[in-house]
């Protein structure tokens, strides 16, 4: 028992800093890519994971450093861009951790309803911080460059966090590091879903 105890906060550790390590090196390869590169938001997918398999304490953390880790190393994101998108990022981990964590049922329809809100709580954030910081960056921040940057160039992104990160959970069922339910218990999930 005192085993399992001290294990789970050390696995929950290592991957993190794996997480954070494929967050680091992975828009190496989408900037590969040219036009929709960036679009992809690389550094989302691995915050995203980490709050979903390791909870919200350790993907709000991952999520709030990886940009500013990132751009100590290489320069990237640029600031103060780079500070929204920690305060971003940590919200994605965060959110998506902890409603996923509190989810009766941990089925697809549990992990796709806190994926969504977890974007769209991370955008937001994002928006609030760029807001507050048009002092500091001395640029406007308008509710044009907010839809832009938040959903319509970032529309190829979210179309692959939506298909990519469930497949990974998936994946890390089948070598079980993530536990979903039974059939019956995901039928359960959403037959109770839909009475609500």
């Amino acid at each position: 028992m005192e085993h399992t105890t001290i294990r789970k906060p050390i696995q929950n550790l290592v991957l993190s800093a794996m997480l954070l390590a494929v967050g680091i090196v992975l828009p190496f390869f989408t900037g590969q890519i040219p036009k929709v590169g960036s679009m992809l938001l690389p550094m989302h997918l691995p915050v995203l994971v980490c709050g979903l398999v390791c909870g919200w304490q350790y993907g709000g953390i991952v999520g709030f450093i990886l940009p500013l880790f990132r751009y100590a190393l290489f320069g990237m994101p640029p600031m103060p861009n780079g500070l929204a998108m920690a305060f971003e990022l940590a919200s994605y981990g965060f959110i998506a951790g902890f409603l996923y964590s509190r989810s009766r049922w941990k089925c697809t329809l549990a992990l796709y309803r806190s994926l969504i809100i977890a974007m769209l709580g991370g955008r937001i954030v994002w928006g609030m911080v760029r807001i507050l910081m048009t002092g500091v960056a001395k640029e406007a921040f308008t509710w044009q460059m907010f839809l832009a940057g938040a959903f319509l160039n970032a529309a190829p992104g979210i179309l692959l966090q939506l298909t990519f990160i469930p497949a990974v959970m998936l994946a890390l069922q089948k070598t079980g590091v993530v536990r979903f339910p039974s059939e019956s218990d995901t039928i359960n999930c959403i037959q109770k879903s839909k009475k609500k």
